[in-house]
């Protein structure tokens, strides 16, 4: 059978063309649940209508994403059973408990709080509802965390052993499954992609309405929020990114260099600007490249040895047995840079951003601006043109893309750099696949089930130009004076979402 049609093939494409796409929305469900928590606080601690505006908008697209996150990430579950019934008979008994914390604990926090976030609206104290979100908020925090531990597992797998009856895995040490480096510093790396991608989200949205001069002191305060966010979350998701790459290096050493395109092991060892090469041959026909970076990215050492692509090949060979243990090298050196250069963009036009739009009295007083006029775009002396003006503003409406695009490449790095193994050094990917699907079943449902997320790209992409357009909702009389006790008034009680209308 031609393996691009095999069914280990097809299960993998299914499997990563739904991951991906439920992978947009949850970096967005951790951050706008967080950005606006703090959105709230603020409202309740000055009083200033303009929080209160932007925590409802900001609150009504997040509620549209995490409806959306939940529904396409049912369908992972179902996958592990359809089409990777081995691998669940394999790791069952370890991916069991993590997912189940995720479920009984982070879960739990999301759907009850989330509950009480939505209706409590105008029937709640201000501060019990307060605190509901930022429930909520740690409940998506939480409920990465555990997810996350999970997939350290399988780059990393700890606290086990090998049933020799059975052949499955078997959990020995909960403690070391949760709190191994692999998942501490991912779920660092994942936390600060996330908010890098919140962050970019508000200063588009902002830009948009800013640039058609509407809503603009909730858009200020969401711009300048957003901004702030992109440029902290970016310098840390560079940290986070250097401290996984290091773990990395010492637990995945072919992964890492299929990423920098390394053949053979060098000491010291450059860094891969760009390469073009022969995988068969196993070298590099073109290559730029930066003298001794690599060995400093992976050892703190710019003189460091650093293996290559053909040493680690060979290494494995002698410890699990013959085969070829590389994996696709253009995609993951290709998916290496892709997530590297959309981030830091993302970071790079945010810095700039916060620059254009610095406070008052970095400002001549001729330059500065009121709260409900748009600001000025200063370099340095003199405000842009309106020309470059405007451009800024389509930049960074575009912008808020950028993220998103970096952390599917790097979902699609991570577990293709992995292969062949689905538990590394563990258990092979094509020992995963269930034995009893076959080729036409498995295409069926990946045609079905991409379909199917065709046509939720379209409604979540309307939902969210419909409401984006609306911007933030006029307020009333019981959102400025909300009930002191609980127990409101029942007006809206027909309504449950009449906060977002």
């Amino acid at each position: 059978m031609d393996l691009a049609l095999a069914p280990e093939t097809l299960a993998r494409w299914q499997f990563g063309i739904t991951t991906v796409y439920h992978f947009l929305f949850v970096p967005l469900t951790i951050s706008l649940a967080a950005l606006t928590a703090g959105l709230q606080t603020a409202w309740v601690r000055t009083d200033k209508e303009k929080y209160l505006r932007a925590t409802k908008f900001w609150g009504k697209l997040f509620l549209i994403n995490i409806a959306m996150g939940v529904v396409t990430g049912i369908v992972q579950e179902f996958q592990f059973g359809m089409n990777w019934s081995d691998y669940s008979r394999f790791v069952g008994d370890v991916f069991g408990a993590p997912l189940a914390f995720e479920a009984l604990i982070a879960f739990f926090f999301e759907s009850t709080f989330i509950g009480l976030w939505i209706f409590g609206w105008d029937k709640l104290p201000k501060r019990i509802h307060l605190a509901c979100i930022w429930m909520v908020s740690i409940g998506t925090v939480l409920s990465a965390y555990f997810i996350l531990a999970a997939n350290s597992w399988m780059q990393h797998p700890v606290g086990y052993a090998i049933d020799k009856e059975s052949g499955r895995a078997e959990l020995t040490d909960f403690w070391a499954v949760l709190s191994q480096n692999t998942a501490l510093t991912q779920f660092f790396h994942t936390m600060t992609a996330a908010f890098l991608t919140g962050g970019a989200f508000m200063v588009g949205i902002a830009a948009f309405h800013l640039a058609r001069r509407k809503h603009i002191p909730v858009m200020k305060t969401s711009l300048r929020l957003g901004l702030v966010t992109v440029v902290a979350a970016g310098m840390l998701t560079a940290v986070s990114g250097d401290l996984l790459g290091k773990v990395m290096f010492k637990q995945q050493p072919m992964k890492m260099a299929a990423a920098e395109a390394l053949w053979d092991g060098e000491a010291p060892a450059p860094f891969s600007v760009f390469a073009y090469g022969d995988v068969d041959e196993g070298h590099n026909k073109v290559a730029i490249e930066i003298p001794g970076l690599l060995s400093f990215l992976a050892n703190d050492d710019f003189s460091s040895y650093v293996p290559g692509i053909n040493d680690t090949n060979k290494a494995e060979q002698e410890k699990y047995g013959p085969g070829d243990y590389r994996p696709n090298i253009p995609v993951a050196y290709w998916s290496f840079r892709w997530m590297i250069g959309f981030g830091m963009a993302s970071f790079a036009l945010g810095l700039l951003g916060l620059w254009l739009t610095r406070k008052r009295f970095l400002l001549p007083r001729s330059l500065r601006v009121g709260d409900d006029e748009v600001p000025h775009l200063v370099l340095f002396t003199k405000p842009l043109s309106h020309r470059l003006t405007r451009l800024y503003w389509l930049v960074a409406l575009w912008t808020l893309a950028f993220p998103l695009i970096a952390n599917s490449w790097g979902w699609i790095f991570t577990e293709t750099g992995r292969q062949p193994w689905a538990v590394y050094g563990v258990f092979r990917t094509s020992d995963a696949v269930s034995p009893g699907v076959s080729q036409a079943e498995v295409l069926t449902s990946m045609i079905a089930f991409t379909l199917l997320y065709a046509v939720l790209a379209v409604i979540e992409f309307k939902l969210l130009v419909k409401y984006v357009k609306a911007g933030p909702p006029e307020l009333t009389e019981a959102d400025l004076n909300p009930p002191t006790r609980i127990g409101g008034h029942d007006r809206d009680a027909d309504r449950p979402m009449a906060f977002s209308y």
